[in-house]
């Protein structure tokens, strides 16, 4: 019952905000504006992401704290300091994507590399909470092999900024990032619960709850996530997975997620060797717009909504067959 309170708790209050947070952007003049490159011919809010954020805040406070005094589980609680690590990379990631989100209002590019280093910042707040790659389990052996302090830094970096990284990828199109971060947020939800793991299922269900209301908004184009919202739904999984699933370290464990993320990142790691093969800049996105997969299928001839349905169901049914493994093997 406190997941179903906590995700209808996150969805209202995103579906509470978003409307005031409109219009506040109109008042503030923070809405993307139509470009050669974009497709839209409307200016639109870029407050998703504040939306979300909030929503997240003020559950994560509630119900955590109710998990972490109630639950009967408590070597898989986050306990003060991840709680305090959690919404430090959280306020990292989401600020410098609102200040690239109000560069672009106003017609510049904020610099990359601050925002990579802010990015690499919030992973080493993850890394000292103590969510992290810490090592794996020897299927040879059954033994776990704890990987040198270095190595478990470079993974979860990787891990973090690269998931970030992604989602800001895959954000082109109305619905697209937020229900391609639905399905591996149901799937870490499921497999938490599994696990018996109940702060990372209290977060992925918080997750799902805000994702699930700004979709309701997003989906009909009234308001996009922005920087800052691809920035938080990359940052919180990678959370949730690494505080989750990644602690068993198993051949099985390790592949769920991947297997759940696997339609972004798939498409992600394509692009950027593409680009560096033409001997273009790995994130600066193409004039043309085709390189990402929606945009690939959008000139073959489907129209944008189109689109979206069919990356959602390729990744729906990896996302089927993460939670099949989980439950057989």
């Amino acid at each position: 019952m406190i997941f179903l309170i906590a995700f209808a708790a996150t969805l209202a209050i995103v579906l509470a905000v978003i409307p005031l947070f409109v219009r506040l952007a109109a008042r503030f003049d923070f809405t993307d504006k139509p470009t050669k490159r974009k497709k839209h011919t409307t200016p639109v809010p870029l407050v998703g992401g504040a939306a979300m954020f909030l929503a997240f805040v003020v559950g994560f406070l509630i119900f955590i704290a109710f998990m972490e005094t109630e639950t009967t589980y408590p070597a898989d609680l986050l306990g003060t300091r991840g709680i305090v690590t959690v919404l430090v990379g959280a306020v990292m990631v989401v600020g410098v994507g609102l200040v690239d989100d109000y560069s672009k209002t106003r017609g510049k590019d904020f610099p990359v590399l601050p925002r990579l280093l802010v990015k690499i910042g919030a992973a080493g707040v993850a890394f000292a909470g103590g969510i992290r790659f810490s090592g794996f389990t020897n299927p040879l052996t059954d033994s776990y092999v704890i990987f040198p302090i270095g190595v478990q830094l470079v993974l979860t970096v990787l891990w973090f900024v690269g998931l970030i990284t992604v989602f800001n990828f895959m954000d082109g199109l109305d619905g697209l990032a937020g229900l391609l971060a639905l399905l591996p947020g149901a799937t870490l939800f499921l497999v938490a619960m599994n696990m018996s793991q109940a702060d990372s299922a209290i977060m992925a269900v918080l997750f799902l709850g805000m994702v699930a209301g700004f979709l309701r908004h997003n989906l009909r184009g009234k308001v996009w996530m922005g920087d800052s919202g691809a920035y938080l739904l990359g940052y919180l999984l990678a959370v949730i997975s690494l505080h989750g699933i990644f602690k068993q370290a198993t051949f099985i464990s390790m592949l769920i997620p991947m297997l759940a993320l696997a339609v972004p990142i798939i498409d992600s790691v394509m692009v950027v060797a593409r680009r560096i093969l033409a001997g273009k800049s790995a994130h600066i996105a193409d004039a043309d717009n085709i390189t990402h997969i929606h945009y690939r299928l959008m000139k073959s001839g489907l129209k944008p909504k189109f689109a979206v349905a069919f990356i959602f169901l390729v990744s729906a049914c990896l996302n089927l067959t993460a939670i099949i493994l989980m439950l057989v093997v």
